[in-house]
C-alpha cells in the first residue's frame, strides 16, 4: 500500500496513531493537574515499565493535558553524566520570565527571580553548560545558593510555585529515565516535592523509569512513597492492541485480519514499541485494503531486520564482554526472570562472582530485579535477539566503527 498514507509511527518516543490501553492513566493525571491548580493535595506519579510500553509517549501526552489545563511545563530526559541542576536551569528561567510577563510584577515572581539567580550562581552553571544564565535582578542572598542540591532545589521549586500561585496558574514539571539520575539528585527532587505538598502549591511532577526506579527511590528517601503514585506501564492486553492496529488502519479505509491481528500480538507479547514496528511494515508489504497474515510473515523479516541493526544492536553494543556473556546465559535460560544462581551455574560461576556484573547491567538499564534475586531484561524479545545472533556466530559489535 501507500507508504505515505501509513498511519504507523515506529521509533522511541513517537506517539502512536492510537494510544490504546491508558486512558485511566490520562483520566487520573487530568484530576491530579485540577487538584494542584484547585489547591488541593495531589500526589504526583511516575510511572515505570520496561523499554517500549511507551513511557515517554504517557509523558507528552500528559504534558499536552497540563498545556491545556493552563500549566506552565519543563520536559527534561535525565542524564547520567549531567547534573540535574544544570538540566533543570535554563527551563527554569524560561518559566519564570513567562510568569514575568503574564501581567504587572508581583513580590512572589520577583522573589522567584531573585532565588533563580542565585540557584543559578551557586550551581555554578557558566563552568557547567558553557554558559550563563542572564536575569536582570540581584541575587536572593542565602536562599538556593549552598551548591547542594539537596538544599538548593527545594528552596527554587518553592519560590517557582509561589510565582506561579500568585498568576494564578501551575507548573508541570517531566522527568524522562529518571532511573538515571544519580541518589544525590533523586533524593533533591523528592524534597522539593515534599516542600510542594507542605506549602500547597501547584506543581505537579510526573516522571517515567525503568521498574527497578521504584526501590532507587525508596532507597533515597523512605518517605516517597507517600508523595508519589507508581502506575506500573505493562504490555497492551489483546483487545487493547487490537486497538491499536486496527483504529488507525479504518481511517485509512484498510483493515487487518483477524489472524494477522493474532499473529502480532503473538510476536511482540504486546508491547506498543513492537506493535508499531510490525504495523508499519505490514502495511508497506500489503496490498488492496487488507492486511494478511502473510503480509505479517513478510514484515517479520523486515522488523526483526531493522530492531536487530538498531534497536537492539544499540543496547548490545554497550555492552563489555563479560556483561555479554551474562546475558547470554539469561537468554539459555529462557523467557522471563532467572534466579541469580542459575544465571552463575548457566556462567560457570559462583553467585557473588558475578553479582558486580549483574550490579552494572541494573545500573545501564539491561536487566532489572522484579523480585529478590530474580534478574529479567528491561528490553522485551532481547533473548529472542541475543538467539540469532549466536546461531548466526557473530557479534554486531565486530562492524562497529
Amino acid at each position: 500500500m501507500d507508504p505515505v498514507r501509513n498511519p504507523y509511527v515506529p521509533g522511541a518516543g513517537a506517539s502512536p496513531p492510537e494510544l490504546a490501553g491508558r486512558e485511566d492513566l490520562f483520566t487520573q493525571a487530568g484530576i491530579v493537574l485540577q487538584r494542584a491548580l484547585g489547591g488541593k493535595s495531589a500526589r504526583s506519579f511516575i510511572a515505570t515499565g520496561l523499554r517500549g510500553v511507551g513511557k515517554t509517549v504517557v509523558l507528552a501526552r500528559v504534558e499536552q493535558l497540563a498545556k491545556s489545563a493552563g500549566y506552565l511545563t519543563c520536559f527534561v530526559e535525565a542524564e547520567e553524566e549531567k547534573p540535574l541542576g544544570a538540566t533543570l536551569v535554563p527551563h527554569l528561567r524560561r518559566m519564570m520570565l513567562e510568569l514575568d510577563r503574564l501581567g504587572a510584577v508581583t513580590e512572589q515572581v520577583k522573589r522567584g527571580l531573585r532565588v533563580l539567580k542565585s540557584f543559578a550562581s551557586g550551581l555554578r552553571i557558566q563552568s557547567v553548560l558553557g554558559f550563563s544564565i542572564e536575569l536582570d535582578v540581584e541575587p536572593e542572598h542565602g536562599t538556593a545558593d549552598t551548591g547542594d542540591l539537596t538544599t538548593d532545589l527545594p528552596d527554587m521549586i518553592s519560590a517557582l510555585g509561589h510565582a506561579a500561585q500568585s498568576r494564578h496558574t501551575g507548573v508541570a514539571l517531566f522527568i524522562d529515565e529518571i532511573q538515571n539520575l544519580s541518589e544525590a539528585d533523586l533524593s533533591a527532587v523528592i524534597m522539593a516535592m515534599h516542600r510542594v505538598m507542605r506549602e500547597g502549591l501547584p506543581i505537579v511532577l510526573v516522571g517515567a523509569g525503568l521498574p527497578h526506579l521504584v526501590s532507587l527511590i525508596g532507597q533515597a528517601k523512605s518517605y516517597a512513597e507517600r508523595l508519589f503514585e507508581f502506575p506500573i506501564l505493562g504490555p497492551l492486553s489483546p483487545a487493547e492492541c487490537e486497538d491499536a492496529l486496527r483504529t488507525p488502519a479504518a481511517r485509512e479505509k484498510v483493515d487487518f485480519t483477524p489472524e494477522a491481528v493474532a499473529e502480532v500480538v503473538r510476536i511482540t507479547r504486546g508491547y506498543p514499541y513492537f506493535l508499531q514496528e510490525w504495523a508499519y511494515h505490514a502495511w508497506n508489504v500489503a496490498h488492496g485494503d487488507r492486511i494478511l497474515k502473510g503480509d505479517i510473515d513478510v514484515a517479520t523479516a523486515v522488523s526483526l531486520t531493522s530492531l536487530d541493526g538498531g534497536f537492539f544492536r544499540m543496547r548490545y553494543a554497550r555492552l563489555t564482554p563479560r556483561e555479554r556473556e551474562y546475558c547470554q546465559a539469561m537468554a539459555e535460560l529462557g523467557e522471563g526472570s532467572h534466579r541469580s544462581g542459575e544465571i552463575a551455574e548457566r556462567m560457570g560461576s559462583r553467585t557473588q562472582a558475578v553479582a558486580p556484573v549483574r550490579a552494572t547491567l541494573i545500573r545501564k538499564g539491561m536487566v532489572y530485579s522484579p523480585a529478590h534475586g530474580e534478574t529479567a531484561f528491561t528490553v522485551p524479545l532481547f533473548e529472542n535477539y541475543l538467539h540469532r545472533i549466536r546461531t548466526m556466530g557473530t557479534d554486531p559489535s565486530d562492524s562497529d566503527d
